[in-house]
């Protein structure tokens, strides 16, 4: 049975070298003491997988090491990423881990109860020549007199998946970075209380943590249809911003073809604003952008798009840079 380790088929290592040619030239190079690189990726039902090269049709799980390999030559281009979708199946997570190495680690939650749920876990993975932890870890949960004043009916329960948050240090900069993955429901207007609710959460910690100088950043998976609709609002209701440069970026590979504009808002990165319209970061963001991985993957094998999203992910990996 091969592994990660094991030098892989020349077709796996052709994909590898296209792959790691765009990232280098698509994404900024990790400096010492000058940058620090954070993302966000909603890895497709991160959870077994398929200990074979290319996985066959009779295979389950379709994620492979073919895939996996893609996804870690990625993950590895950042400081630290949030991950979410990562299920009670620790798998490929681990055989992730084991492929990077001892200078990287992780936190990440238990997985999330009940149908809504979904067996997920949110997680982060970092590299600890760059960052370290800076002592916080810590769900967020919705004071009980919130669930009736964020808005009638709103907020009858806590967040399904429950938001997570980890405090790090890159130099003398420290940050705390909230991922959450919002719940889909049976229809878009269901997310507008649980986006409500953590616009809300973030708002006031962000008041709080600024007192002790650190820098706040969300980011995850929102499932936000379109800037400028109702689930929009709600996530920017109490000033949380995002870079401009992610305005025309695809967040899905389903999205990808439909044209600058057109593309869903699912993923966000996004950090507040004060009343001079001035970032309440100590950092200065740089750039911001995603990783089209699609065209570097499983070439000639003639995968649908549909395949390809269980093997590496139906998402886009969104970036951002800062100044340290």
């Amino acid at each position: 049975m091969p592994t990660l380790a094991d030098l892989p088929p020349p077709e796996v290592q052709s994909d590898l070298e296209a792959l790691r040619a765009h990232l280098h030239v698509t994404l900024p190079a990790k400096r010492l003491d000058e940058n620090l690189l954070i993302a966000t990726w909603n890895l497709r039902g991160f959870a077994s997988l398929t200990r074979e090269w290319t996985a066959g049709e009779r295979d389950s799980p379709k994620r492979d090491l073919r895939g996996l390999l893609a996804i870690g030559e990625i993950v590895r281009r950042f400081d630290v990423i949030a991950i979410q979708e990562v299920k009670g199946d620790l798998r490929a997570l681990r055989d992730l881990l084991k492929w990077l190495g001892p200078d990287w680690a992780f936190l990440m939650t238990d997985v999330s109860g009940g149908a809504a749920g979904n067996d997920e876990r949110m997680a982060f993975l970092f590299d600890r020549r760059r960052v370290e932890l800076s002592g916080l870890a810590c769900e967020l949960v919705v004071p009980p007199e919130w669930l009736t004043e964020i808005a009638p009916g709103a907020m009858k329960s806590q967040f399904a998946r429950t938001p997570y948050a980890v405090s790090f240090r890159s130099g003398k900069a420290t940050f705390i970075m909230v991922t959450l993955h919002v719940l889909w429901g049976e229809d878009s207007a269901e997310r507008i209380p649980e986006l409500s609710g953590i616009a809300r959460w973030l708002a006031e910690w962000a008041q709080r943590s600024s007192n002790w100088e650190h820098n706040l950043i969300a980011l995850g998976d929102f499932n936000i249809d379109r800037k400028g609709d109702p689930l929009w609002r709600a996530f920017t209701s109490t000033g949380l911003k995002t870079p401009a440069d992610l305005d025309a970026v695809p967040r899905s590979i389903f999205c990808s073809a439909e044209g600058v504009g057109s593309g869903k808002f699912y993923d966000q990165i996004a950090w507040f604003e004060d009343e001079h319209g001035m970032p309440m970061l100590g950092m200065s963001h740089l750039r911001a952008g995603h990783v089209d991985f699609l065209p570097y993957v499983y070439r000639g094998v003639g995968l649908t798009k549909s395949a390809i999203s269980y093997r590496v992910s139906d998402h886009y990996p969104l970036w951002a840079e800062f100044a340290v």
